[in-house]
């Protein structure tokens, strides 16, 4: 079973800037893509960053595009979002997600799809 466990996030000023790190664990043999996502209540979760195992291929929603950056640390299955000049539109809950291949409870390698427990980000004056 392959965890996901998000640290950073909370309360900042507009203009500020925050730093996540989303750490993936278990028996995972590769990791394919890595990305962040963003929920505001009542509405549907949406693609904020998404980075591939190089790490030299990137999406950005447009409302981020220049002020925040994905990246990762492939030997420690970390992904990291570096958000700058945060605006309060920015406040939601957002969710890292990774896909890729772990050894599943019968020893056999297995596709599996994993999510981050959700940290919020407020960003007020």
């Amino acid at each position: 079973q392959v965890q996901l466990v998000e640290s950073g996030g909370g309360l900042v000023q507009p203009g500020g800037s925050l730093r996540f790190s989303c750490a993936a664990s278990g028996r995972i043999l590769g990791i394919n893509d890595m990305a962040w996502y963003r929920q505001a209540p009542g509405k549907q979760r949406e693609l904020v960053a998404a980075g591939t195992a190089s790490s030299s291929r990137t999406n950005y929603a447009d409302s981020v595009k220049g002020r925040f950056t994905i990246s990762r640390d492939n030997a420690k299955n970390t992904v990291y979002l570096q958000m700058n000049s945060l605006m309060p539109e920015d406040t939601e809950v957002y969710y890292c997600h990774t896909q890729g291949v772990a050894v599943s409870a019968d020893g056999r390698p297995r596709s599996f799809v994993a999510w981050g427990q959700g940290t919020q980000v407020t960003v007020s004056s």
